[in-house]
């Protein structure tokens, strides 16, 4: 029910479409920026958002599979591992793909981990796949194969943090809890602290203005969850805000301020093109290509600089995301 946009390569969180928290990075550096970002006085009742965000949600939400009540809770949570840094247009084809061959946790825990990376494809970040399928295992062992509605229970497994865990139990279950990506953090930063952009990393602050605008009951927040993170998506993007289709612009104190421009920390950007990520790409595509092991003289064809491409491999084994075989050979990992 959640929609994460953001380019891949080689823009950053603040590019057109906003790109979802990365976990593990969320749970190192939420209270850096604590200080500079201090949840104020709301200058709008909670309630004179709610309604006007909900009912442009009701007119203009896009019709994603992932919202479909069919998708069940374990098409959301694939959904937000999938989309986690990574635009929508490119998340739905390999997200269908996805269900169609493992339509249930059970099904991705009795496959080899290798195949989970192999049909992520090129969804960029593959250790998300390593993740949603240890998590499968672990919902297969510890929850008789069905996705948990308990919050505690869903933070409880592999690769799952605090935004999965929330938006999992949002978006699947009804439940009231404050989803926190970069497009609602940017609407709420606009809306109701008037700066342009939030800090880089989720602050203290951030979580207790969310709870703060929360609607009370459990449905309602549910979609004000949805809500918020659609129209950062679409209209309060982070380069092209458009006022004049937003339904709190009259509310928003970033616009009636002004539009100061951002003076915090620079944004974080992310480059591509000749990095180590570009060569891991490279290698892990001919290991997805092949079903059998793949020669290292093969895997060194891939890149020229034989450091990087060296590291690189390196680096891929030691994420698990590659196995190294006698005589030489790689392939995906299959246990």
């Amino acid at each position: 029910m959640t929609s994460i946009d953001a380019p891949l390569t080689p823009a950053a969180p603040a590019a057109a479409e906003a790109a979802g928290p990365s976990d593990d990075a969320e749970a190192l550096a939420a209270s850096a920026a604590s200080a500079a970002f201090e949840a104020p006085a709301l200058p709008t009742p909670p309630a004179e958002l709610h309604g006007p965000v909900l009912a442009w949600f009701d007119q203009h939400a896009r019709d994603l599979p992932w919202r479909h009540p069919e998708a069940g809770a374990w098409g959301v949570m694939v959904s937000e591992f999938m989309l986690q840094q990574t635009p929508v247009v490119r998340v739905l084809p390999v997200y269908e793909q996805w269900l169609a061959r493992w339509p249930r946790p059970a099904d991705l825990a009795a496959d080899a981990p290798g195949e989970a990376v192999r049909a992520w494809g090129r969804l960029g970040y593959p250790r998300r796949a390593l993740r949603l399928h240890a998590a499968a295992v672990a919902i297969k062992e510890r929850h008789g194969g069905d996705v948990p509605s308990d919050h505690g229970q869903l933070l409880a497994l592999p690769g799952i943090g605090e935004y999965t865990a929330a938006a999992v139990a949002s978006f699947a279950f009804g439940q009231r809890h404050a989803v926190l990506d970069t497009n609602v953090r940017r609407v709420f930063a606009r809306a109701a602290t008037g700066v342009q952009y939030p800090p880089n990393a989720t602050t203290a602050a951030e979580r207790r203005l969310a709870r703060a605008l929360l609607p009370a009951d459990e449905a309602t927040a549910s979609r004000w969850a949805a809500a918020s993170m659609e129209l950062g998506a679409l209209v309060c993007t982070a380069k092209n805000e458009d006022c004049g289709r937003c339904p709190i612009s009259g509310q928003c104190a970033w616009r009636l301020s002004g539009k100061p421009a951002h003076d915090g920390p620079p944004r974080r950007g992310q480059t591509y093109a000749g990095t180590d990520r570009q060569v891991r790409g490279r290698l892990l595509a001919v290991l997805r290509e092949s079903t059998e092991p793949v020669a290292q003289a093969v895997l060194d064809t891939v890149w020229d600089e034989p450091v990087q491409r060296a590291r690189a491999l390196d680096g891929l084994v030691a994420d698990g995301l590659v196995e190294p075989l006698d005589d030489g050979y790689y392939r995906l990992p299959v246990a």
